[in-house]
């Protein structure tokens, strides 16, 4: 027999598990350069427009909307965070409106793992599990922000001196640690700068930017049709890999193997967020993170509920970024950057440890994939309302 392939129970040959594997970093590849494809896409038509939104918002609910929108069209919260990190930093936008706007992006982020979810729709079981798994990203921020966002706001005036409420404070007290001489008059400008680099951004980045050489004459000076050709190659390109990762993903990783993998997160679901914080960090983006969960999630091999604990580990495991970009900036910078960290790690710790709330986003995800599935346009209106009209109807309202 082959090293290359095996003898299935119908007598056909397989691929050998080792190539399989192989083939599944291949594809993996393909899928992590089109999630950067799509992205580049996005902010070639949208990168200057999230800049000019941001800049322009001094109510905190339109700073809640306008960081959803922002990262839409950048694709990154990471890039709005880091925008944000600037702006604060050199006293361009108050505090108060920065936090907001920071809660948004949080939202904005899970965009990119619900459209990659909708790659399933052609299969129903497939795509009511990757669906859910994708969504209840959506509902866990969601439910975040409208615990903390009123707690901010109504604490503002509680810590004299110092602006915004409880999540400032403690970012505040945090920064006063790094730093106990921080100078919080200073308006220095800041430049956002990381001293870590993925191996694995750059590698992805790196073929993204050959394929965008391809298709974009001049990346500073775009036409709209070539960042809608980029935005397609990266969409069919997300497509075709999710569509054989999942196909692959189920004959290379046995029931045994499922079964282990689901027993050890659902024992302790420390170990999920830990992975989830990890592989973040690795790959700077908990876009990607979230969006790798999705066909492991569609073929079955991990159940929606044990990956709801890595999808909480990726949203603190995205801080990370901004908290390199404030290491050069100082005052308030540090601060805003820090906010983003309690923020999503307050979240957890107040919705994770209580088990009556604990799987209440999953619950709801389960539910809006069910009422999917009886129509594929609910998934779609879903993703419109949520992450555009919304927003949108928000920054008018607040900002009128």
């Amino acid at each position: 027999m082959s090293a290359s392939s095996t003898s299935t129970a119908g007598g056909r040959r397989d691929l050998h598990p080792a190539l399989r594997f192989f083939l599944f970093l291949l594809l993996l590849f393909g899928f992590l350069v089109s999630i950067k494809l799509m992205g580049n896409s996005f902010k070639l038509q949208g990168g200057d427009t999230a800049t000019e939104l941001l800049k322009s918002v001094t109510n905190p609910f339109a700073g809640l909307a306008v960081g959803i929108l922002a990262t839409v069209l950048v694709q990154s919260s990471s890039v709005t965070t880091a925008l944000i990190v600037t702006l604060v930093g050199s006293r361009a936008m108050p505090v108060s409106v920065a936090v907001p706007m920071i809660m948004g992006a949080n939202i904005g982020t899970s965009v990119t793992n619900t459209i990659v979810a909708l790659a399933h729709m052609r299969q129903s079981r497939e795509f009511e599990r990757a669906f859910a798994g994708a969504t209840m990203h959506d509902f866990f921020n969601l439910m975040a922000v409208a615990i903390f966002l009123p707690l901010e706001l109504l604490t503002a005036d509680l810590f004299a001196g110092h602006p915004g409420g409880v999540l400032t404070e403690a970012a505040l007290q945090l920064a006063l640690l790094f730093d106990s001489n921080l100078d919080l008059e200073s308006t220095a400008s800041v430049a956002v700068k990381s001293g870590w680099k993925s191996p694995i951004k750059i590698v992805v980045g790196g073929a993204a930017k050959f394929i965008q050489g391809l298709v974009v004459s001049d990346a500073d000076n775009a036409t709209t049709t070539e960042a809608i050709m980029l935005g397609t190659v990266g969409l069919a390109g997300i497509f075709a890999s999710l569509v054989f990762i999942t196909k692959n993903m189920r004959k290379l990783i046995a029931d045994r193997a499922e079964r282990a993998l689901n027993r050890v997160l659902q024992k302790s679901g420390l170990i999920g967020i830990a992975v989830g914080v990890l592989l973040t960090v690795a790959v700077q983006s908990s876009s990607i993170t979230t969006s790798l969960l999705i066909p492991m999630i569609a073929a079955g091999v991990l159940s929606v509920r044990n990956a709801f604990p890595i999808t909480l580990g990726a949203n603190i495991g995205t801080t990370v970024t901004a908290l390199l970009a404030a290491t050069v900036a100082g005052s308030w910078g540090l601060v805003i950057a820090l906010v983003h960290f309690c923020f999503n790690g307050a979240a957890t710790l107040v919705l994770y440890p209580i088990p009556a709330v604990r799987y209440l986003p999953v619950r709801m995800a389960e539910g809006l994939a069910r009422l999917t599935l009886r129509n594929r346009m609910w998934a779609v209106l879903y993703v419109v309302i949520t992450f555009v009209v919304i927003p949108l109807a928000g920054m008018m309202i607040f900002r009128g």
